[in-house]
């Protein structure tokens, strides 16, 4: 099944932008009386015929319409970006392939990029979806200070846990977590995070977990810690 990805869909009829349009005419080759499908990205999913195949603005009549149940469980994960934007870039394509829901960017202690575009991310994620068939579109945040996550009271009811290098700690995440919940999950950059930093999360009802017994890049251990929740509620 090729998937497509349209904002504020309003049926009986879709118009696919342009992106879209030209994905579907001049790479598929899709012409007027195929079926396609289509998300809002909202967990909703369109059975479409084509009505006019135009690379610049495709032209859709919804057949069927199936609502995609959501998820029983969370993942926020808030992350401190890479220094090569690559790296994070890599790591969103592939943590939303396995399935994640939030992602916030850290301003830490000792940070190596204190900016990222979320704009090639959110590309990087919508392809990823369609590439996935996920009917959903993960949200992220721009870069935030730590000390905002730690203070803020929105993740009160979260399980919460600070993910950092100490050969002493052997709490693993996939022990620690509890299925069935919501998640937010604190990782630091390359040089992990400040001492300082590391206590006030504990301070604040963090939980120290290890990722096993490899010293993680940051984006593998994003990765590690997506992977792990979702085994953990499969």
């Amino acid at each position: 099944m090729q998937l497509f990805f349209q904002e504020n869909i309003v049926p009986p009829l879709i118009t696919l932008e342009a992106d879209e349009s030209k994905h579907l005419c001049r790479v598929l080759r899709k012409k007027q009386g195929d079926r396609v499908f289509v998300t809002n990205g909202e967990g909703v999913l369109y059975e479409c015929v084509i009505l006019e195949a135009n690379p610049k603005r495709t032209s859709l009549k919804v057949l069927h319409t199936k609502e995609v149940e959501d998820d029983t469980y969370h993942i926020h994960l808030a992350i401190a970006p890479t220094k090569s934007p690559d790296r994070m870039e890599w790591m969103v394509e592939k943590i939303t392939e396995i399935g994640f829901h939030e992602l916030t960017l850290l301003e830490t202690m000792n940070s190596e990029r204190s900016f990222l575009k979320t704009e090639r991310l959110e590309k990087k994620v919508i392809s990823a979806c369609k590439q996935s068939l996920k009917y959903r579109i993960p949200t992220l945040h721009p870069i935030t200070k730590l000390d905002e996550i730690l203070e803020s009271d929105k993740f009160g009811d979260y399980q919460k846990f600070i993910a950092y290098v100490d050969e002493h700690h052997d709490h693993h995440l996939f022990d620690l977590a509890k299925s069935n919940g919501r998640y937010l999950v604190l990782i630091g950059p390359e040089g992990d995070f400040d001492p300082v930093e590391i206590q006030k999360a504990l301070d604040r009802g963090f939980q120290a977990i290890s990722l096993g017994e490899a010293r993680l890049r940051t984006e593998t251990a994003g990765l590690a810690a997506v992977q792990m929740l979702q085994t953990l509620n499969r």
